[in-house]
Order: C-alpha cells, then sequence, then structure tokens
C-alpha cells in the first residue's frame, strides 16, 4: 500500500485517528476500548493494510505506558492494604486466584505448551480488567453494591498476586533461560539487582520521600514531571538488573505509596496513562501474526471458556460457602469472567525476557479478546441472566444465608409506615423528618457502609437491592403506607432498564395498594414516572431550592403540583 508520508509524526497520527474511529465503532457496540485499540493494531499492522510502520517509536510510547500503569499499581501497594481487605474479598480473590492457575496450567499442559509457557498462560488467565469492571458497574449504578465492593475487594488482591507472580516468574524464567550453573548464577544476580532497588526504595520512603514530595507540591506541575520521571527510571533500572522494566515501575510507585500526596498524583496521571496505553495495544495488534493466530483458535476456544465459566464459578462456590446469597455471588463472579490488560502486559514481559513466544502471546491475547467481548455483555446484561439461571443456582446457596441477614432479622419482620429505599444524604434527611413526625420508617440500602451510619443512630434498616424482585416479595411492604424511592435515577442509555419502574411494577403486581413515591431531576422524566405508576415525584433539587427559599423569606414555595406534587396528573 503505497504512503503519502513515512515519517514518524504522520504515522502517530494517523494511529490516533484510526484508533478513534475504531473506539467509535466499539463503544456503539459497547465494547471496551482495549479491545478496538488491539483492532486498530491489527488494520494497521502488516497483514492488513501495512499503514504503520514506525515500530521503534510505538514501541517506546508503549513501554512508557506499561511503566507508569505499573508505577500506579503500586501506589496502591500501601503496607495497610490487606488490613482494609474484608476477609470474603481475601478468600474470594486467593480462591479464584489459586483455582485459575491451577487447573489453567493443567489445561495448557494438555493443550501440548511447556512447562513454563503453560505456567505463565495459567497465571495471565487469573487476572481481571479493573478499569473494564469499574466502567460497566459504574454504568449500571451498582459500583457501591454489596457485590459490586466485593468485586472491587478480590481486584485488589489480584493486584497483589500480580506482583508476586513477576517476581516468581522472572526467578525461574531466568533459571530456565539460562540452565545449569548459568541458570542459578542469572537468578542469583536478578535477585540481587532486585534487592538493591528495594533497599533502594525502603531508603527513600525512610529518608527522602516527605520531605522531596512536600518541596516539589509546591509546583504540581513539578511533582507529576517528578513522578513520570521516577517511574521510568526504576524502569529502567530494573531493565538493567534484571528483573524487568515491569518491576522497576512496580516499585517505583511502591516507594510512594505511603505519601500523602499519591492519590493527587494518580489522579493526574492517569489519563496520560490510557493515552500512552493506547500504543501499546496497537503495538500488540500490529504484532499479530493472523496466520498464526488462525492456529490458535482451538485452544484459545477452550481458555475462553474456562475463564468465561470456571472464574464466576469458583467466585460462585465460595462466596455460597461464607453465606452470601446465590445472587450477590452469582453477579460478583460475573465481574471475574475476563482476563485484563495486565494478562498481555505479563505476556509481554514474558515475550521480553525471552520466558515465551509469539505463539503464546498470541494465544493470550485472542482469549483476552473473546472473553473481553462476551463479559462486557454479561456484566451489563447480569441481572437479566440471573432471572434466567435462578432456578439453577439454588446449590449455591446455604439454607441460611447468614452474611446478608445478620442486619434484618425483627426488622424485616415489623410493620412500617414508611419503607424508604437509598439511604444518602437525601434518603437520611426524609427518614429523620418522617420519624420526626412520628412515623415508623424502615430504610433499605445496597451499600454496606451507608447501612451501617444509618443503623448506628438507632434506625431499623437491612441490606437489600431494589432491583432484586425476590428480595422486594421478603419486605413488609403490604401494610406501609408509603414506599419512597430516594436513590436517584438509575436508568442508563447502556442497559435500558429504570429500577424506579421495576420497584413500581414489582409492587403493584403483587397487590401493594398503598403510595409509591420515586425521584426525578427532569420534567420530563417525572411525567414517565407518573404514567408508570408513581403517586409522587420528588425532585431533590427543586425540593431543596424552595426550602432554601422558605428559610430566606419566611413564605412557603408553591411546587408545580401537577407533576411534583402529591396526586396522579
Amino acid at each position: 500500500m503505497e504512503h503519502i508520508d513515512h515519517t514518524v509524526f504522520y504515522e502517530v497520527a494517523g494511529l490516533l485517528g484510526l484508533a478513534t474511529f475504531v473506539g467509535l465503532i466499539g463503544v456503539s457496540l459497547r465494547q471496551p476500548l482495549l479491545v478496538c485499540f488491539i483492532a486498530a493494531g491489527i488494520i494497521a499492522g502488516p497483514d492488513v493494510t501495512g499503514f504503520a510502520s514506525a515500530n521503534e517509536a510505538i514501541s517506546l510510547l508503549a513501554e512508557i505506558g506499561i511503566a507508569l500503569l505499573l508505577f500506579l499499581v503500586g501506589l496502591k501497594l500501601d503496607l495497610q492494604l490487606v488490613r482494609t481487605l474484608g476477609p470474603v474479598a481475601v478468600a474470594t480473590g486467593l480462591g479464584q486466584v489459586l483455582f485459575t492457575s491451577v487447573f489453567g496450567y493443567l489445561i495448557c499442559l494438555a493443550l501440548g505448551l511447556s512447562p513454563i509457557v503453560s505456567l505463565y498462560v495459567a497465571v495471565a488467565l487469573t487476572f481481571s480488567s479493573t478499569i473494564i469492571i469499574v466502567k460497566l458497574l459504574s454504568d449500571k449504578g451498582e459500583i457501591d453494591s454489596l457485590y459490586g465492593r466485593i468485586a472491587l475487594g478480590f481486584l485488589i488482591v489480584q493486584d497483589i498476586a500480580v506482583v508476586v507472580a513477576m517476581v516468581v516468574l522472572s526467578a525461574v524464567g531466568i533459571g530456565a533461560g539460562a540452565g545449569g550453573d548459568g541458570g542459578t548464577m542469572a537468578v542469583l544476580t536478578a535477585l540481587g539487582g532486585g534487592l538493591l532497588l528495594v533497599a533502594a526504595v525502603v531508603v527513600f520512603i525512610r529518608y527522602l520521600a516527605d520531605p522531596l514530595l512536600r518541596r516539589l507540591a509546591r509546583v504540581p506541575e513539578l511533582l507529576i514531571i517528578f513522578a513520570i520521571t521516577w517511574a521510568v527510571i526504576f524502569a529502567a533500572l530494573g531493565e538493567l538488573v534484571g528483573v524487568g522494566k515491569e518491576l522497576g515501575g512496580l516499585l517505583a510507585g511502591v516507594s510512594l505509596a505511603s505519601s500523602s500526596y499519591r492519590d493527587n498524583v494518580a489522579t493526574r496521571l492517569s489519563s496520560l496513562r490510557d493515552f500512552l496505553l493506547l500504543f501499546f495495544f496497537i503495538s500488540l495488534g500490529m504484532g499479530l501474526n493472523l496466520d498464526l493466530l488462525g492456529s490458535q483458535v482451538g485452544p484459545a476456544t477452550i481458555l475462553s471458556l474456562f475463564v468465561l465459566i470456571g472464574n464466576p464459578l469458583i467466585v460462585l462456590i465460595i462466596m455460597g460457602a461464607m453465606g452470601y446469597r446465590k445472587r450477590t455471588g452469582f453477579l460478583a463472579g460475573l465481574t471475574v469472567s475476563q482476563i485484563s490488560e495486565f494478562s498481555l502486559i505479563f505476556m509481554a514481559m514474558g515475550l521480553s525476557l525471552g520466558h515465551v513466544g509469539d505463539q503464546a502471546m498470541g494465544l493470550v491475547t485472542l482469549v483476552g479478546l473473546v472473553t473481553i467481548m462476551l463479559s462486557t455483555y454479561l456484566i451489563t446484561y447480569s441481572q437479566q441472566l440471573y432471572r434466567w439461571l435462578e432456578p439453577l443456582l439454588g446449590i449455591f446457596e446455604r439454607r441460611i444465608a447468614h452474611r446478608e441477614q445478620e442486619h434484618e432479622g425483627a426488622a424485616a419482620e415489623g410493620a412500617y409506615d414508611v419503607i424508604l429505599f437509598g439511604l444518602g444524604r437525601y434518603g437520611r434527611g426524609i427518614a429523620r423528618d418522617l420519624i420526626e413526625q412520628e412515623k415508623s420508617v424502615l430504610g433499605v440500602d445496597f451499600d454496606p457502609e451507608t447501612l451501617k451510619r444509618y443503623q448506628a443512630r438507632g434506625y431499623p434498616a437491612l441490606y437489600g437491592d431494589v432491583s432484586d424482585p425476590e428480595f422486594l416479595l421478603h419486605l413488609p411492604y403490604r401494610t406501609a403506607e408509603w414506599v419512597i424511592m430516594a436513590t436517584p435515577p438509575q436508568r442508563t442509555a447502556l442497559i435500558g432498564v429504570d429500577q424506579r419502574v421495576s420497584l413500581i411494577q414489582t409492587l403493584r403486581d403483587n397487590g401493594y395498594q398503598g403510595r409509591i413515591a420515586v425521584t426525578s431531576h427532569d420534567l420530563w422524566d417525572a411525567r414517565q414516572m407518573v404514567k408508570a405508576g408513581a403517586d409522587v415525584v420528588l425532585n431533590p433539587f427543586n425540593d431543596g431550592a424552595a426550602r432554601a427559599v422558605e428559610k430566606i423569606t419566611g413564605q412557603a414555595v408553591r411546587q408545580e403540583e401537577e407533576i411534583f406534587g402529591a396526586g396522579q396528573a
């Protein structure tokens, strides 16, 4: 294919344009950008258009992106991290990592891969994408749900597993690559170099980190430049001493993890990380040999099914055994039904160290493309999928799911004037004023921390998810005068489900004769809620403004009663 210009600048500009175009198509298909960028690399690569040839420049940008990614991972790994993880996150995370790595290793051996390659591939299959999971759960409004918090907890456990795996497999691979006495010497050399880097990190944390960062923080731009420099220098030192750029970048992050400036640095660098990682995924796509990739379809299919089914299944089993409901275990399990960008970076480390070949890299990349694309839909439509499979999931739930019933007990058995969903600031304010008017209120929320703060005031409340019809039917709603949903509207274009409408329909279909109030933020949406059957539509912003004016002027403000008032329109 003829090109107008072969300069690096024009090629990079063309790649950015191509990535943006493919990304727009991918977003319309509800696919993560990671998949889109790899696809852009395949299109620009030699097997399709051959558009890009500036491999050295692209590889350099990709390596800096990897160093920054691992630097930001290291920033999260402070010494108090494990203490903050709940037992379910630790047990589920370690159980899933152990299950996937052991059985993945056996499957890889059965597929004819060598022991060292099987080890790399098996470990790569254990990592799930934090970026993808957080994005999908945020879009669904479920990032603070019980299962969302558990999922984020075992993702942190996976991050720690990344660190351990990188250290262990680097040493194993170095020894295997050199063989005999040379292998022992290579391992000792890498170990010595790694220890020197760790010692440098300890000294830096102990004597230099706080005073240096305090001085740099006076000029925020200089602090960010230092952070990038620090990450790249440690990555270079890691490569120099034989432990790899990846571990070097990780140690750079660990050296700043205990600093009070780490969150500021992480926030400012996240966009730059995403931009530079674009070149890693493009470079990965460009390097894929489509003929070679075609020969990996069979093994990739087997490993993809293992990840898509095996990972969620082990999470479901562990959480069920620990006393969680089948629904919570199922939803949490779906979040690990894919491998992540870390899996690809981990394999790239093995490739750069000579421990694995292009075939293994292509195999994991193909598994990544398949599992990421399919798991996106599994997580997006998890509620519908659960309803279809619910009859088959009873074996994964203990007779008494005590973990989620510990707050319920008598609260769910009493009679209440009001059942209030959503115990955030707005919901707590409604509950407080109703209780002052001697109304009995049962609060419901799916955020365990919010629930704990509410119960600390002595108010009855229980954990529950408004999107779970089975849970709704166990509430004492038949005797309640009001059911109020004080949470913000959760309907998104991504999933097309409105929890407010689901609540109204479930209650009305099961004979509820009381009144229902839901929240809304705009006039059109409020009218839709009235049509759906809401008796009252609350607008927190309008209501708050009206009350503020009333306090200032001493006069009541007339509301638009036909839309937001207490009556059907």
